[in-house]
């Protein structure tokens, strides 16, 4: 099974360098799409509500503070299956081309971030971890 750093490390491949909080939204939402797909996760690593959406905290140890990224240390874009490139692919064509505040935005007005941050205030950076089955259970209703 590919990690959450080959997914970005692949997105980063066909996108080129991105801001950090663009790159989470769009791992994040490979993730979700993924699993309402195929019913399978691409990546074993959680991801977490923090105040400006989904986190993956395991992906966020590789760049710290770092606002721009071109490239994921231990990343490997082949580790992904064709029906993962797949998955990417077609995220980035719905997401790929906006602006990361309207990631964000989207992020906060769907229920798996909302009801993962539900009780913690806005100051607080880390939520609760946004369940797999939250992500399916969300995305798959929208494909219907």
């Amino acid at each position: 099974m590919a990690s959450v750093k080959d997914v970005a490390q692949c997105i980063l491949e066909k996108k080129g360098r991105l801001a950090t909080i663009k790159l989470q939204k769009l791992v994040y939402y490979c993730q979700a799409w993924h699993l309402a797909w195929t019913g399978k996760a691409m990546f074993p690593e959680t991801i977490q509500a923090w105040a400006y959406g989904p986190v993956a905290p395991d992906l966020h140890q590789v760049y710290g503070d770092k606002h721009r990224i071109g490239a994921i240390p231990g990343g490997d874009s082949s580790k992904l299956t064709d029906d993962e490139i797949e998955s990417v692919d077609a995220v980035l064509d719905a997401y790929g081309d906006k602006f990361w505040w309207s990631l964000v935005h989207y992020t906060h007005l769907e229920p798996p971030w909302r009801d993962a941050r539900k009780g913690v205030p806005f100051t607080k950076n880390v939520g609760g971890v946004i369940s797999p089955k939250a992500m399916q259970d969300y995305y798959s209703e929208l494909i219907k």
